[in-house]
C-alpha cells in the first residue's frame, strides 16, 4: 500500500532535480554559448539597423528657375537626403561619376530647389534614412535623374519629353485616367507634380493580359491620351499641386494650347512634318511627336492601350518596319524590357497617325530648345533623351 508519506518522499527529490535543470540552464545562457540567445538579439539588431531601400519614381523637373523633384515613399524612412551635380551633354556613365553634394534634407517627399544654374543641366538622386536608436541609417541612393534648367522660356522641349519618359514601364492605359469625376477637365493625379504612387501599383498588379475596357474610369490609376499629355505639360508649367490644369478633349487639346499662347497649332491638312515636342491631336487621339527619320516615319510618345509608351509610324513608303518603329523597339526592349516582352506590338502604330492629326507646335518663351531637338532627327534625340551619346 502506497501511503501520502511516502508520494511526498518521492517528490522531494523531483524537485530539487527540475531546479538544478532550470538553474544550470540560466547560467548557460548567461556564461555559456548562448548560441540561441546570442542569435536572436543579432536579428533584432540586424532588424533595426537594415539599411532602407532606394526610393523609387524620383522625377526632376526644370521649370523657370526652380527644380522640382518628388519620389516615392520608403518603408520606414525617418528622412530624405537629396544630392545633386551638373554638368551638360554627358553619357549615363560620366552622369555616375560626377561628384554630387548635399542639396537638401526633407522629411517629406518633395523638394523645391532655388538658385542653381541655369541653361545648364542638374542631376540628383535621393537617398531614405531611417532611425536606428539615437542614429541614422542611410539606404542606397536613388537612379540618377535629370534636368535642364532654361536660360528662357517655362521650361524646355528636351525636358518635356523627359517627363513623357518617366511613367513608362509604371503606368497603364486607363480610359478616363487624369480627368476628374465630372469627365469634363483634368482631376487632382493630373494636377500634380511627379508621378503619382496609385500608378505603378496599379501597373504591377494589372500589367499581365491587361484589358483597359475591364477598367474604364478608374481615374487616379493610370492615364488615357490627353491625361498624359495634360500631366506632362503641367510638370513643366507648375511647381505645385492643385493649379489650373492642361486636361481636355483630345481633338481641342492642340487648339487650346494656342490660345493659351503656349505655340501655333496648324490643321492636319497643312502639316508636313514633325518635330520633338510637337502636339498631335484628332478627334480620338493626342500624343507628343519625339521626331522624324530619313524614311519619313516618326517616333511619338503616348497613352495608348496598354500602357504608356514610345512607338513609330509606318514609312513615307508604307513600310510598317521603319526606323522610328525599329527605334521604339530599341528603346522600349533596352529601357523597358518586361513592359515590352508581355506586349511587343505596343511600338507599332498605323499611317493615320502621321496623316489624321492636327499639330501644336510651341513657342521659344513657353518651351525653349538649348540642345535643337527641333532640328534633330529622332535618332538623335533619343541619343540624348536617354544620354547615351
Amino acid at each position: 500500500m502506497i501511503t501520502n508519506k511516502k508520494i511526498k518522499l518521492a517528490f522531494i527529490p523531483a524537485v530539487i532535480l527540475l531546479a538544478a535543470i532550470l538553474f544550470f540552464s540560466w547560467n548557460a545562457g548567461l556564461h555559456g554559448d548562448g548560441a540561441d540567445s546570442d542569435a536572436a538579439s543579432k536579428n533584432i539588431v540586424d532588424a533595426a539597423s537594415s539599411k532602407p531601400a532606394a526610393p523609387k519614381g524620383l522625377m526632376a523637373s526644370g521649370v523657370g528657375g526652380k527644380v522640382v523633384l518628388t519620389w516615392g515613399k520608403v518603408r520606414s524612412a525617418a528622412g530624405y537626403l537629396v544630392f545633386q551635380a551638373e554638368g551638360k551633354g554627358l553619357t549615363k556613365s560620366e552622369i555616375s561619376k560626377l561628384k554630387y553634394k548635399k542639396a537638401a534634407s526633407t522629411k517629406n517627399r518633395k523638394v523645391i530647389l532655388t538658385g542653381l544654374k541655369r541653361g545648364c543641366d542638374h542631376h540628383f538622386y535621393v537617398i531614405a534614412q531611417k532611425r536606428s536608436g539615437s542614429k541614422l541609417i542611410s539606404g542606397k541612393r536613388s537612379t540618377i535623374r535629370s534636368t535642364t534648367l532654361p536660360s528662357s522660356g517655362k521650361s524646355t522641349i528636351k525636358n518635356l519629353l523627359r517627363t513623357g519618359i518617366s511613367p513608362i514601364g509604371s503606368t497603364l492605359y486607363v480610359w478616363g485616367g487624369g480627368w476628374n469625376k465630372a469627365d469634363n477637365a483634368a482631376g487632382r493625379t493630373a494636377k500634380r507634380t511627379g508621378l503619382y504612387s496609385a500608378w505603378r501599383s496599379f501597373y504591377s498588379s494589372h500589367k499581365k493580359n491587361y484589358d483597359y475596357r475591364d477598367h474604364r474610369y478608374k481615374i487616379t490609376k493610370g492615364l488615357d491620351c490627353s491625361g498624359f499629355v495634360g500631366w506632362t505639360v503641367y510638370n513643366n508649367m507648375q511647381t505645385k499641386n492643385g493649379k489650373a490644369g492642361y486636361v481636355t478633349w483630345a481633338v481641342n487639346q492642340g487648339k487650346w494650347f494656342e490660345k493659351k499662347g503656349f505655340g501655333k497649332y496648324t490643321s492636319k491638312s497643312n502639316v508636313k512634318s514633325h518635330k520633338a515636342g510637337d502636339i498631335m491631336t484628332c478627334s480620338t487621339h493626342v500624343w507628343i511627336s519625339a521626331g522624324e527619320t530619313s524614311d519619313g516615319s516618326t517616333v511619338i510618345l503616348h497613352a495608348s492601350p496598354p500602357a504608356v509608351s514610345l512607338a513609330g509610324t509606318p514609312s513615307s513608303s508604307g513600310k510598317k518596319n521603319s526606323k522610328a518603329v525599329k527605334l521604339a523597339r530599341k528603346y522600349m526592349k533596352k529601357y523597358y524590357g518586361s513592359l515590352y516582352k508581355m506586349y511587343p506590338s505596343i511600338v507599332y502604330r498605323p499611317e493615320s497617325y502621321s496623316t489624321d492629326y492636327g499639330r501644336m507646335r510651341w513657342n521659344k518663351k513657353t518651351f525653349s530648345d538649348p540642345e535643337g531637338y527641333r532640328k534633330m532627327s529622332a535618332d538623335k534625340v533619343l541619343a540624348d533623351l536617354f544620354s547615351e551619346r
